[in-house]
């Protein structure tokens, strides 16, 4: 076989001319074309890498501000509860309070109520105690009463102190009080018995008061000596008043 050496020589130069013109406006072109889009495949994926990380971080700060949300919630609601429980605590106190008030003002009422019922009925008492106390003294012998009550007096005067005494003994007129008129022969005997008493001779004025129910009472402008069932009643009337607060 004979090579023909013009030959290969023209189809080598035709080669190379293909490969020349094949790199020179095919494959730098392509070439070129590939690398900008493999570029673009990179700045592609670098976006998307961007992308997911820029997701990721509000992703995270979604997270973050759910936690910080959920714990602002938490101290919302625990405030909240602490005001609840506070109001609701003064609430109480004051309900207590008022309850308290109330009551105290019920019990007040109340004792006002047994304390005016009490002075009422003890009013009644009284004014019945006289009643029955005059009617008594209607049916006794008024002599026989004025001398009991007439021991009575000159007993207390024996029993005042001695200044007492002296006031009396010096008083300008003395008021003999008795419930009922006594005749002469009576007032003189009352008068020696008081004069006896006092150690004195005053002058004595008989009055007569149908208060006194029974009894005989001393009057000076400066001193007194109370001796009639009136006293005496008005007296216990005193003692069960007090009784009655205690």
């Amino acid at each position: 076989m004979t090579i023909n050496w013009w030959t290969f020589s023209l189809q080598t130069v035709n080669f190379l001319i293909l490969v020349w013109l094949l790199s020179r406006f095919f494959w730098r072109p392509v070439a070129a074309l590939i690398e900008r889009r493999r570029q673009i495949a990179r700045d592609l994926l670098d976006q998307a890498q961007a992308d997911r990380d820029a997701a990721a971080q509000a992703l995270e700060e979604a997270r973050r501000r759910s936690a910080g949300f959920e714990e602002e919630r938490e101290k919302i609601l625990a405030e909240a509860w602490r005001e609840a429980t506070e109001a609701r605590g003064a609430l109480l106190v004051k309900a207590e309070a008022e309850i308290a008030a109330s009551r105290e003002q019920s019990r007040t009422a109340i004792a006002h109520e047994e304390e005016e019922a009490a002075r009422v009925w003890t009013a009644r008492a009284g004014e019945l105690a006289l009643t029955v106390a005059a009617r008594l003294a209607a049916r006794l012998d008024g002599a026989a009463v004025t001398e009991a009550f007439l021991r009575w007096l000159t007993g207390k005067i024996a029993g005042l102190p001695a200044d007492a005494r002296a006031t009396l003994g010096a008083a300008d007129e003395v008021d003999v009080i008795s419930a009922a008129p006594l005749d002469p022969a009576l007032q003189s005997r009352v008068g020696a018995a008081i004069g006896a008493a006092l150690g004195a001779s005053p002058a004595f004025s008989f009055k007569t008061e149908p208060d006194l129910i029974a009894g005989l009472e001393l009057r000076t402008p400066h001193l007194s000596v109370r001796n009639s069932w009136r006293a005496d009643l008005a007296q216990i009337l005193v003692e069960l008043e007090h009784d009655e607060r205690i």
